[in-house]
């Protein structure tokens, strides 16, 4: 089958799946609440056809065009085929969809890639299960979801433990067709407009809850799965009056499994914590990374460019102040691109013959979080009260309004009144609006805490042996000073 068109996206959604929308239950292949965001994922998969060269390449199973996503990295030109497909894909949205369907194609291409991780489980077959099952997605495009994190809701206990042991997901029954799974798992970015979901491991699990470990993939429509959405962010206004939130709202839904069946063919991990715990943490930053980071570098490119023009609107590009918040964004941006660069050029076969990243890539995830919210704050800091003084595009074809929109709000450096209200509201549907924010919560925490990213930084540091200068230091000093009076005494 290959790449797909947003037609055939689109019919894929109707297939009777459970998706709850405050207390209704919908059909989100015709609900009007989600009409926007799922236009706006079907065009995705049309725009990877309009970008062909950079989004797609030839499946090496069946030679039809696939995502390039797909791409198993062996060697430094996968590394750079992958950068330009994951670049194309951040500026169909400039890097405000989060879950774009190349991001967990990105994981799942990650996980099969270190076919040496797998060789330790005990049985083979859940090497071929998944690996069959990454063909599969590949072969037929299809738009993944994940849900990764514990159902827990005591926060003062393991996360496994107490009350939270019978919330979030775990095997609680098995028949000869598969294991019957029940609870919770958090947060599926996607998940109501996906096709499947992908459930793999996060943090590491410990002896003695092995039911917990467990990794699978299923349709969307499969009995028991029940999905429970966030409130919508999308608007149904055009485009230029919302360039966001009219089309990129990509939903999140808690996924609740009601004694789900998953079939054997379709289970990856079943009670294996040594594999569990290795499976994520051996790809997670050289692999998956790689597309996150030019992601964002992509959204700030952006940032900083829509920046300018405010500035250039405002006729406040000369200010100091002003300038020093364009020169920290740009900052942010020639930081994200360089740390990509070296981590690229340092790339290297993390084992089994997967070919990733530099691991330093991970250290974004201990300053980009931030980043993006000083990004949003400086908007809002230069845009001020421009960013709601912004008439609509339709106000300016009333023949009695629009005259006196251009007449009394246009901006400096010639710049016409409907030209600086497009300008404005689209920074104020980046930064400001409820899309906005809910992206800017997505930002902080979607590679996991900024604290843990921290201690995990400092502790590859010394295990890399990141350390010493100190005691080497000292050690050479006393060894000087004692040379030195030593010369003296003589």
């Amino acid at each position: 089958m290959g790449a797909r068109r947003g037609y055939e996206y689109l019919a894929g959604l109707d297939d009777g799946r459970e998706v709850w929308y405050g207390a209704e239950r919908v059909n989100v292949a015709a609900d009007p609440t989600l009409a926007g965001s799922v236009a706006g994922m079907a065009a995705y998969f049309d725009y990877q056809w309009e970008h062909q060269d950079d989004c797609l390449f030839p499946s090496p199973e069946t030679g039809d065009l696939i995502s390039a996503a797909h791409i198993r990295p062996r060697n430094d030109e996968d590394i750079a085929r992958r950068h330009r497909a994951f670049d194309r894909f951040a500026r169909y949205s400039m890097g405000m969809l989060g879950r774009t369907p190349d991001y967990v194609n990105v994981v799942l291409a990650g996980h099969v890639s270190r076919t040496d991780i797998w060789k330790k489980a005990s049985d083979p077959v859940y090497y071929e299960r998944i690996s069959n099952y990454q063909k599969y997605v590949a072969e037929n495009d299809l738009a993944l979801t994940h849900t990764i994190v514990h159902a827990n809701i005591d926060k003062s206990i393991g996360e496994l433990d107490g009350a939270n042991a019978e919330l979030t997901l775990q095997i609680v029954d098995r028949t000869d067709e598969g294991v019957i799974v029940r609870g919770a798992k958090l947060l599926a970015t996607l998940g109501p407009i996906a096709d499947e979901c992908y459930v793999y491991p996060a943090t590491p699990i410990r002896p003695g809850y092995e039911k917990y470990a467990i990794s699978f993939a299923i349709p969307m429509n499969t009995p028991g799965v029940v999905v429970v959405c966030r409130d919508h962010y999308g608007v149904d206004q055009s485009v230029e009056d919302r360039p966001f939130s009219s089309r990129f709202d990509e939903q999140d839904g808690v996924v609740i499994f009601e004694d789900v069946l998953i079939p054997h063919d379709r289970v990856f991990i079943d009670g294996e914590l040594d594999l569990y715990n290795s499976v994520n943490q051996g790809t997670a930053t050289g692999c998956t990374q790689q597309q996150t980071a030019i992601r964002a570098a992509v959204k700030l490119e952006f940032a900083y460019d829509l920046l300018a023009e405010i500035a250039r609107t405002t006729g406040s590009e000369s200010r100091p102040d002003i300038a020093t918040m364009l020169g920290e964004v740009h900052g942010y941006l020639t930081m994200t691109r360089a740390i990509i660069h070296s981590a690229e050029t340092r790339a290297l076969d993390w084992g089994g013959g997967a070919y990733f990243l530099h691991d330093d890539i991970g250290v974004l995830r201990t300053i980009m979080s931030e980043w993006m919210v000083r990004v949003n704050d400086i908007i809002k800091t230069i845009g001020s009260h421009n960013l709601l003084a912004t008439p609509t595009q339709a106000a300016f074809d009333e023949p009695r309004l629009g005259p006196l929109l251009e007449k009394y709000l246009p901006g400096a450096n010639d710049v016409s009144a409907r030209e600086r209200a497009r300008i404005f509201r689209t920074a104020w549907d980046f930064a400001g609006s409820a899309l906005g924010s809910r992206i800017e919560l997505y930002e902080r925490f979607y590679l996991g805490s900024i604290g843990r990213a921290r201690i995990l930084e400092h502790q590859k540091a010394q295990r890399n042996g990141d350390s010493g200068s100190v005691r080497a230091f000292l050690e050479a000093a006393r060894v000087d000073v004692d040379e030195f009076s030593g010369a003296s005494r003589d």
